[in-house]
């Protein structure tokens, strides 16, 4: 191995960093800005992070923007943002890495998997055990092209949920990232996925993950969990008050 440098090409592999599954602003419960989670990430050791809103790519259309991704897949002064989105299936969450896709809430988890796949991306369906959280469960993933599974997602709601995740993946031998699911700063880089590249760009490490990977896993603490509860409290009302005034 070498060490990295800001460029995006190596003589030989390297071992990046990234956490896959990480929320913004954007997100209806998310709270940080893209500059502050860029700022934590860099603090944490991370190589970059994948952008996955609920049901939106606006985050990373603004990180274009600011100039803090770009839209080549390069990285930005030594660190990468994926674009990514957090869809909401009909059958539970399904996780879109590499892509920009439109709004596709309410859509057929198969056809979902079908437009990742499509538009050049990874689909990978997070927390699928967690029977708190919107995950896709063991009868429908059954009939999906997925390419991965989240076996490992710092905010689950009990640990034996990770544990169920990682042995589908085994039993199916799909490729296992762990994630942080960051929904404020604070927490990005709890948990993160290890892959071998000799690119640092979007693409490849899109790639290093269908090869294998290595996971960081560390759960977040009951204050950190506490605050993403009240985080999701407020988005409901928030939707309720919407859907009240219309």
């Amino acid at each position: 191995m070498v060490e990295k440098s800001f460029g995006t090409g190596y003589s030989e592999s390297v071992i990046l960093k990234i956490d896959f599954h990480c929320h913004s602003r954007f997100s209806a419960d998310g709270i940080s800005d893209p500059e502050e989670m860029v700022a934590k990430a860099k603090r944490r050791g991370l190589d970059g992070f994948a952008l996955t809103d609920h049901d939106t790519c606006d985050g990373i259309l603004y990180c274009y923007k600011a100039g803090l991704a770009r839209p080549d897949g390069k990285p930005v002064d030594g660190f990468l943002i994926l674009p990514g989105q957090e869809i909401t299936t009909r059958q539970g969450h399904l996780l879109a890495l590499g892509v920009l896709l439109p709004n596709l809430h309410g859509i057929d988890a198969k056809e979902a998997v079908t437009v990742v796949h499509s538009s050049g991306g990874l689909a990978i369906p997070p927390h699928p055990f967690d029977y708190f959280r919107a995950g896709i469960r063991s009868a429908v993933l059954d009939t999906l092209d997925i390419d991965g599974v989240e076996v490992f997602n710092s905010a689950t709601t009990f640990r034996h949920c990770n544990r169920r995740a990682w042995e589908y993946a085994r039993q199916r031998g799909l490729p296992m990232i762990a994630c942080s699911d960051a929904h404020y700063a604070d927490v990005i880089g709890t948990a993160y996925t290890m892959v071998e590249t000799k690119e640092f760009t979007v693409e490849e490490i899109l790639g290093a993950v269908r090869k294998g990977t290595s996971l960081k896993e560390h759960y977040i603490s009951p204050k950190e969990a506490l605050k993403k509860t009240w985080n999701n409290v407020l988005r409901l009302r928030r939707r309720t008050a919407s859907q009240t005034l219309g």
